[in-house]
């Protein structure tokens, strides 16, 4: 998706991934992160956790301005080279619908993260208007003319099969929110006109936004966290027991 992201449409959609998935991580604490692709997206920058990682399935590209984009992990994202339950937060900005295993993925996923970690997923909505325009364009595609207009590498993952997929491997669901109902258009004055659309899709229409945003913890039956030791009640401190006799009651201290 790199060449993609390089458009109007790409940088939008961009703009709205990452407000969201800072103000999802920012809050996110404990001490290993990781972000699975995507390097443009910089899922990570507003979280504080102390050990990050960037994963890979290809080499570093070059960005438009000459950077090199590194990953600190080349890998297979249906075999990551992390010990079980040993990650707080795992970012996934279009991770799954450009695996060649989405399922595999997503419970590799569920292996590395600790119980009550988070995972913080970004997709392109098959039932959109950009997913129509999609269709639209394979089928013109497979009659010798026409182009497609998102990346044609991926599988589009619907919202809610991907909420049934997180809840079979014991995640469950705390925010999911739709976005960017603008219409699929090439160029930045076009996407600037129909900047209206935001606000009345999400009104009127809110679940065929062109995105969504997911994320999701991961709960283990049985399995309880504490709280801070300051709230617990000391045990040399004597408490008033009130005592109750045929005349009166009293109270010993």
């Amino acid at each position: 998706m790199h060449d993609w992201f390089q458009t109007p449409a790409g940088r939008y959609l961009l703009d709205w991934e990452r407000t969201r998935v800072d103000a999802a991580v920012v809050d996110i604490f404990g001490y290993h992160a990781l972000q699975l692709g995507v390097p443009e997206l910089a899922g990570l920058e507003a979280n504080r956790m102390p050990h990050q990682w960037l994963a890979c399935e290809e080499p570093a590209v070059e960005d438009g301005l000459g950077t090199a984009k590194r990953a600190a992990v080349l890998c297979d994202f249906s075999a990551l080279p992390f010990p079980a339950s040993s990650l707080d937060l795992v970012v996934l900005p279009h991770s799954l619908e450009f695996s060649a295993d989405p399922h595999t993925t997503l419970r590799e996923v569920e292996r590395v993260l600790v119980p009550e970690g988070r995972v913080v997923i970004c997709g392109l909505n098959p039932a959109s208007l950009w997913g129509l325009q999609q269709r639209r364009g394979h089928l013109y595609q497979k009659m010798g003319f026409g182009h497609l207009f998102l990346p044609g590498g991926g599988e589009f993952i619907g919202y809610w099969r991907l909420r049934d997929w997180l809840r079979l491997l014991g995640f469950e669901v705390e925010v999911g929110e739709f976005g960017c109902y603008r219409p699929g258009v090439t160029s930045d004055k076009w996407l600037q006109r129909f900047e209206w659309m935001d606000g009345a899709g999400a009104r009127w229409w809110p679940i065929f936004g062109a995105a969504y945003f997911l994320v999701a913890v991961k709960r283990v039956r049985g399995v309880r966290l504490l709280g801070p030791s300051w709230k617990t009640v000391p045990t040399g401190q004597r408490k008033s027991v009130p005592v109750a006799n045929r005349t009166h009651d009293t109270t010993i201290d």
